[in-house]
C-alpha cells in the first residue's frame, strides 16, 4: 500500500478526526479557548492554519493513504503558538521550532507512520536552514490527542531538554544528530519520488536540499 506525504493545507484539515481537527490547545490562551463552540473551534484553526501558511510557510505534513488523510503533524515556530506558554517547561529554546500536534488514524498505528511524520518534518526544517526541533511531552496520556506522548517523541530521536514529571520539554538536533542524516535523505526520496545517487561527495546535513512542493 502506497504512502505518500504531502505538505499540509487548510483542505486537509476537514479529514482529521476530533478532537484534532478543533484542538486549540497550542493556537489560543486558555481563557480564548474557552470563549468558542465546536464550530467556532474548527473555523478558528482553520484561519490559523491559512494565516500560519501565508506569514511563515509550509507548518505541517500529512500522510496520505488511497486519497485518504490518515496522519498528520503541525509546528511552527513559538511566537505563533501561545497555548505553550501556559505548560511547566515553557518557554522553550529561542532557535527551535515546536513540534504542536500529532494525529494518526487509529486503524493505521503502529505502522511507522508517525516516524515517517518526523523524517518529513526534519527534512522540511533542514531544507529552510533550522537546527532544531523541540516539543511539549505528555506523560499521563490526559492532553486527548493535542500534545504529543513522552514515549512517542523518545522513540523517534527526542531527548529530553527539561525534565517534567507530567510536561517535560524534549528536543532533536537538527544539525548534529548524525545518525538521521540518512534518514532525512530517505524521506526526502519519498517525498519528491527520486532516487539518490550511487556516488555523490559528503556533505553536511544542513546542505540536503529538497525540490518544492510534494
Amino acid at each position: 500500500m502506497s504512502r505518500k506525504t504531502a505538505r499540509l493545507t487548510v483542505d486537509h484539515l476537514a479529514e482529521l478526526a476530533d478532537p484534532v481537527r478543533s484542538c486549540l490547545f497550542w493556537e489560543l490562551g486558555p481563557v480564548d479557548r474557552t470563549r468558542l463552540d465546536e464550530a467556532d473551534r474548527i473555523a478558528e484553526k482553520e484561519r490559523w492554519v491559512s494565516t500560519l501558511l501565508r506569514d511563515w510557510g509550509s507548518c505541517g505534513r500529512v500522510v496520505r493513504l488511497e486519497g485518504r488523510t490518515v496522519g498528520m503533524v503541525l509546528y511552527a515556530p513559538a511566537p505563533f503558538l501561545p497555548g505553550a506558554a501556559a505548560l511547566p517547561t515553557a518557554p522553550g529554546s529561542p532557535d527551535a521550532i515546536v513540534a504542536a500536534t500529532a494525529w494518526i488514524d487509529p486503524a493505521h498505528r503502529g505502522g511507522g507512520l508517525g516516524r515517517l511524520l518526523v523524517q518529513a518534518m526534519a527534512a522540511d526544517l533542514v531544507e529552510r536552514g533550522h537546527t532544531a526541533i523541540e516539543a511539549y511531552g505528555d506523560t499521563r496520556g490526559r492532553a486527548n490527542g493535542c500534545v504529543l506522548p513522552a514515549e512517542f517523541l523518545g522513540s523517534v530521536g527526542f531527548k529530553t531538554q527539561r525534565a517534567h514529571p507530567t510536561t517535560p520539554r524534549m528536543r532533536m538536533e537538527l544539525r548534529t544528530a548524525l545518525s538521521w542524516k540518512d534518514e532525512v535523505e530517505l524521506a526526502l526520496e519519498r517525498l519528491i519520488g527520486v532516487v539518490r545517487p550511487t556516488q555523490k561527495a559528503a556533505r553536511p546535513i544542513g546542505s540536503v536540499r529538497a525540490a518544492p512542493g510534494d
